[in-house]
This record gives structure tokens, sequence and C-alpha cells, in this order.
């Protein structure tokens, strides 16, 4: 299984704020999963390949968003 996700800044430092929020994630991983998150511009790219079940891929993706979630509502609050 293999989910490309990408996601759009009004600004590169927005998008690196996200990147750099949810890299953590990118270093310690359960055997037969792999994630990467890279910033290009203002965009976030992230690829996550699972070769376990699909609870694990779901999960995966269901916890990067939420970090992603977290991540935009910081920079939010902080612009106010």
């Amino acid at each position: 299984m293999e989910a490309r996700i990408a996601l759009r800044y009004k600004t590169i430092r927005e998008a690196e704020a996200v990147a750099k929020a949810v890299s953590p994630d990118n270093v310690k991983v359960p055997r037969g999963l792999f994630i990467r998150t890279n910033r290009r511009g203002n965009k976030v790219f992230t690829r996550i390949n699972c070769e376990t079940r699909l609870q694990t891929f779901m999960a995966t993706m269901d916890d990067l968003l939420g970090a992603v979630s977290v991540a935009e509502r910081t920079l939010s609050a902080v612009k106010k």
C-alpha cells in the first residue's frame, strides 16, 4: 500500500514549520513501514509505504494528518 500526500501553504516558512513538525515520524517506524516527508518550496510532500497490515497503514496516515493538523493550528495561533 502506498500514499502520497501533498500539502500547499501560503509561504515557504509555513511549509517548513509543518515539515519539521512531522519529520520525527520519519525516524522510528515499525518494520515494513516507510515514511518520508520533505518540503519543496511552499509544499510539503509525504510518502507512506506499508508492507504490513491495512490497519497499520490507516493508523499511520491518521497519525500523520493529526500531527499536520496540530502544526497548522499552532501556526494559526502564533499568527494571531
